[in-house]
């Protein structure tokens, strides 16, 4: 199989953001595909309050090298639908893991039965991470960048009493449905917020253009934002050690059957380098590069160095059989 030979020349840079829809579980899934009759599988997972246009840099690198490249909304982001506790409870990196797990499954399955590459942007590197635990006989390689969540190095894996544990969710719960984000999300999309965000994201200013802080924006603006928003949080706080990064990473070491990549920027404000130097050094089959120069999001910041990385990682994985 020549799987990394360049085709797919008659790619459209349009392709990028044309929308897909799919059906999961009841709710509307928006995705994006560049070559999707190409032979290798690989999804690209967005961060926090992004979509799969933030991958809009690195598609069309991959899908000309014979990737089948498929950029994903995660449910409650993007165009994909935002819904509540009260239509599908909390929402945590267990659920966005599953919807992953069927989009392989459901979308991916039909066309193509290669192992699937994984690529993450901090939120999207904790789904990543969470779906290939859970399948990892299916996943050719996990790219994390970075990937967030307190690590713990201690072997010993903190688990709540349940009484404990039971008061903990509902003071959750109460809070967070009493805290006023509807009004929190209108000042954020009135007061210039998102763009601040975006300047502490980034280190090079230069890459914060009008595209990206509408993509960024526009699904704030939806009157369902502040319900999913809602369930986020609810979800993220609430959710079980088991779906920690700590708790995650000592479950793939124990097969060491997908390998691990982490990129991180040097001049990361929101995930600083060292929890990226913390998880190489607490757990060696993990292999960190880093990126100078560079911020949160190295994928659209410096797209052209995240795309060779990513390659070259891929590239060198002789012994998979992708």
């Amino acid at each position: 199989m020549k799987i990394f030979e360049f085709m797919n020349n008659e790619f459209k840079e349009d392709n990028i953001n044309v929308p897909n829809y799919w059906n999961w579980n009841g709710f509307k899934i928006c995705w994006s595909v560049a070559g999707e009759e190409n032979e290798i599988p690989i999804i690209f997972l967005h961060g926090f309050g992004a979509s799969r246009k933030h991958w809009r840099n690195n598609l069309e690198y991959f899908s000309k090298r014979n990737f089948a490249a498929y950029s994903l909304d995660l449910i409650g982001f993007g165009d994909s639908d935002q819904p509540g506790i009260r239509q599908i409870g909390r929402l945590n990196n267990e659920i966005w893991s599953n919807q992953v797990k069927d989009f392989i499954a459901q979308v991916i399955r039909p066309k193509n039965s290669g192992k699937v590459i994984l690529i993450g942007n901090s939120l999207g590197s904790l789904v990543a991470l969470t779906c290939a635990v859970s399948i990892e006989d299916k996943i050719a390689t996990v790219i994390a960048s970075p990937l967030p969540d307190q690590i713990q190095e201690n072997k010993k894996i903190i688990i709540n009493k349940p009484l404990l544990k039971k008061f903990k969710n509902i003071f959750i719960t109460i809070f967070f449905i009493f805290f006023p984000l509807e009004i929190i999300l209108f000042l954020i999309t009135k007061l210039g917020v998102i763009k601040l965000g975006l300047n502490s994201a980034y280190f090079k200013k230069d890459n914060i253009d009008s595209e990206l802080i509408n993509l960024v924006t526009k699904p704030v603006l939806r009157r369902t934002s502040a319900r999913t928003l809602r369930a986020m949080c609810i979800g993220m706080s609430s959710r079980d050690e088991k779906f920690k990064s700590s708790y995650l990473l000592k479950r793939l070491s124990a097969s060491k059957k997908v390998p691990f990549l982490l990129i991180w920027g040097d001049k990361d404000n929101f995930i600083p380098l060292f929890i990226g130097k913390k998880i190489a050094n607490f757990h060696r089959w993990v292999k960190l590069k880093i990126i100078s120069n560079s911020g949160h999001c190295i994928h659209d910041e410096d797209p052209s160095i995240f795309n060779k990385v990513s390659y070259e990682w891929i590239k060198d994985l002789k012994h998979l059989k992708i």
